[in-house]
Formats: structure tokens, sequence, C-alpha cells
């Protein structure tokens, strides 16, 4: 929530850094003058209303006036340095490139940005102790308390703890949720107590933490509150025993609850990990498969009859199934898309068991890759008729197919790879592939991707 002192923060942060930056740019640019006999007419003139920009562009790509910056001196002072650090390389990149008659623009660079990051510096200092004399000496906190101590309660009172500069949280009028109302429904005699201590101790807004079978009772307290001059806001306590996160969106005028966090589902998330995926894939295509194809598929037909590529279908993203690509490491048989390859399979040549124990044969799905059928990281895509099979067998099994298939996953990295002879293994996949969609960042990818090589290299015990 945006107090007043937060409010009025990020505009007087904003006039006394642009008040700074334009002081250490005519200081710099006068030393500049005296020591170096610069014309400082076209500093003034062209590049000093550039600086001011720039300055403006880089506050505003790391946000370091915006609210969620401004409640946390933490955030102001990273984001201050991310904004020094890119104004520095944009306006030395259009200095030097514009680089004027008569200036040094080496000799003033080092001394402006010298100067500016001393007097931001000073000015979040003074600023911290300013923040410090106010919050001991004024009123300018919201002063709040909680009824309910339950888990919403609970996770509730640890943010008013971790944002002390908007919040002075009283602590709990009180801890029980069931003894709010009598037995007939109504207010308890202890509630209208509770209320009134509040109003005596200064208190501002007291939230309530109800459970989801109890928040019809919420209007009784709202309406029992505002009796006595006090907000009393409602925190549906949504925690669930599995201990599965969600996330509350807004669609309109209606709240809405998603209890699986998709981090790749996000239109962000989805560009980063299609950039990923055709950066990738060209490369291995390109550096790789151009030299290497031609030199399997010699092998292939050089052993045994067929097509150098099995294709087969299988579970793509949301269901929909897609033509896999692998090179062929068995002999054709009529059994493909029935059964899964074992250990010591006789249906598997000696190059296609070289090629299974290096993942060689996998090459070939940086195809579908690029098609789009398939990422680099992923759960791996099964058979058709296997993924009928563990739907009815295994709890939340098609909640993985939310995702695009990989090349390599997370529960291959993690040791479940190749063939599963029980469903006690298949569940434990199935939690790494939950686990890996719920979690996804971009750097998890990047990891992924490292641990497969390096299982590759060492080789698998499960690779056959």
């Amino acid at each position: 929530m945006q107090t007043r002192y937060i409010f009025l923060l990020k505009f007087v942060l904003a006039f006394t850094d642009l008040l700074f930056l334009n002081a250490a740019f005519v200081v710099a640019g006068e030393i500049t003058h005296i020591y170096f006999y610069a014309d400082t007419t076209t500093l003034y003139r062209y590049y000093l209303p550039v600086a001011n920009l720039l300055w403006l562009l880089s506050g505003g790509i790391f946000c370091l006036y915006l609210q969620t910056t401004m409640e946390s001196l933490e955030n102001i002072y990273r984001a201050t340095l991310r904004a020094v650090m890119l104004h520095g390389i944009l306006f030395s990149v259009y200095l030097l490139l514009a680089h004027g008659e008569g200036i040094d623009a080496s000799a003033f660079l080092i001394g402006f940005y010298l100067l500016l990051a001393i007097c931001l510096v000073f000015s979040r200092l003074v600023g911290t102790y300013i923040q410090h004399l106010l919050l001991r000496h004024f009123h300018i906190r919201k002063t709040v308390a909680i009824i309910g101590k339950n888990e919403g309660g609970r996770s509730l009172a640890n943010y008013f703890r971790a944002h002390e500069r908007n919040y002075h949280f009283e602590g709990y009028l009180t801890e029980r949720d069931d003894q709010l109302f009598t037995d007939r429904g109504e207010i308890a005699e202890a509630t209208r107590k509770q209320f009134q201590r509040a109003i005596t101790e200064g208190i501002q807004e007291v939230y309530v933490s109800l459970p989801p079978h109890r928040i019809a009772q919420a209007a009784i307290l709202v309406e029992e509150g505002e009796r006595y001059c006090l907000r009393v806001k409602l925190v549906p306590d949504l925690t669930r025993e599995d201990k599965v996160p969600y996330s509350i969106s807004v669609l309109g005028p209606v709240p809405v609850i998603s209890v699986r966090q998709e981090p790749v589902y996000d239109i962000e998330g989805r560009f980063k990990k299609r950039l990923f995926d055709l950066a990738f894939s060209a490369a291995v295509i390109v550096f790789i498969l151009s030299w290497l194809y031609p030199i399997i598929a010699l092998l292939i037909k050089m052993e045994s009859r067929g097509p150098v590529l099995f294709k087969q279908q299988r579970s793509g993203r949301d269901n929909q199934s897609f033509l896999c690509y692998k090179f062929r490491s068995m002999r054709v048989n009529a059994d493909g898309d029935k059964r899964q390859a074992t250990r010591d399979d006789d249906r598997v040549t000696r190059i296609g068991r070289f090629l299974r124990k290096t993942s060689l044969d996998e090459l070939p799905q940086f195809f579908n890759v690029w098609q789009g059928h398939m990422s680099v990281v992923g759960p791996r895509p099964h058979m058709l008729k296997h993924t009928e099979q563990y739907r009815s067998m295994i709890n939340q099994y098609m909640a993985r197919q939310f995702l695009k298939p990989g090349i390599t996953g997370w529960a291959q990295v993690n040791g479940y790879r190749g063939e599963t002879t029980e469903p006690r293994m298949m569940e434990r996949r199935v939690a790494h592939d939950l686990w890996y969609l719920e979690n996804w960042t971009s750097m998890l990818d990047v990891r992924i991707v490292f641990l497969t090589i390096i299982n590759v290299l060492t080789g698998e015990e499960n690779a056959y």
C-alpha cells in the first residue's frame, strides 16, 4: 500500500537526483575547462540535455522511482547502481561518438561520474538518516493489527515486519479466528472489545484472516468495525495443505486463483524459452548435424535395411501429438510403437547401441525444436500408448503436458531416464517434471543443458 511518505519520496528522490546530476555535470565541465582548456559551450548546450534524458531512461528501465522500489532501501540502492552503470555506458558511447571539438571526453567522463557517484551516495545516506528521524519522531506509517493467527495471518504479519517503513505492526488483536462470532452468528462481545482496544491504541486498519468456509461472515466484521470508524480488511486464508503455491489475478471485476505456478506460460517466459530453443537448435544443426548426420546415416545404412530416421507419434504440449524424430537404432520391427527399449534388447543394432549410449540418437529432435514441436529442455515425450496408460495410473501425470516436451529435462539429469519398469519410477519422473514446470527459469535451462553434456561424457547407467 502506498503511504504519503512513499508517494512524496519518489518525487523528492527524482528531483534531487536530477539536481545532483546537473550539478556534477557543470562542476566536471568547469574542471575540464580550467585544466584541459575545453570549450564548455557545446558541452552545456548539446550534451547536458542528453545526459538528463538518458538518466530518466536509465531510471525508468530499472524502475528507480516506482513504488515497488521505494518500499525497500535495498531496492533503491540496487536500482541506483544499475541506473548509474547504464547511464555511464549510454552517455559515454554518445559522447565519444559525437565528440565535439575542444572537449576532452575521457577527462570529463571520469570527473562527471566520480562526482555523480559521490552526490548519489551522499543523498542516499542523508535520505536514510532523515527516514530514521521521521520513523522515530513522526507518525508516517500506517498502524495495523491482525485478527487470526492462522497461516494467512502469519504470512501477512511477516509482510508487515518486512515493510516496516510503511507499516507499524501492533500484533494480533486475537489469535483465534473461530471465536469472533457467537453460536448464532453474531459478533461476540470479545470481538467488540478488541475493536474498542484497537481504536484506543490508534490502530488504523485491522486485517482479518478467515478460512474459505467462513468468508461469508466477513461482512458482519466490516460493519462492526465501521461503527468504531475502523477499517476492517479481509485476508482469505487460502493456504493449501499440500503447500502448492497459488497466484491471484484479476480479469475485469473477477478475481481468479491459479493454483499451479507456470512461469514459462507468461509471454515473457515463452519468448525467452523460444529464443533459447531457436538459437541453441540452430547452432547444433549448423555446427554438428551438418557433418555428423551423413556419417551416422551411412553407418545405419551399412548395418541394416530401413530408413535413417525413426519417426513416431508422441504426446506434445496440451496433449497434442506430433511426429518425433530419432536416428533409427533398431532393426525395423512391428513393436516400435508398443515396446520400450530394454537392457540387452535384441532389436537394437550395434551402431544403435552406441547411438543410444551416447544419446546421439536424439540429435534429430533438434529439427523438432526448430519446428516448434519440442523444446531443448522439458519433459521427455512419451509414446501415445504410454500417455494413455500412465494418465490413469499416475496422479497429476497430464499436468506435465502443459509444457512442450524436451530433448533433455530435469528428470533426466536426476537419473530418471530410459525404461520405466514400475509405476513408482514414473511417479518420480513426473514429480521432477512438475517441479521444473513450477520453477522454470532461463538459467535453469542452461544448467540442465550443462548437466546433460556432463552426463553424456561420463556415461549414464540408464542409457541403453
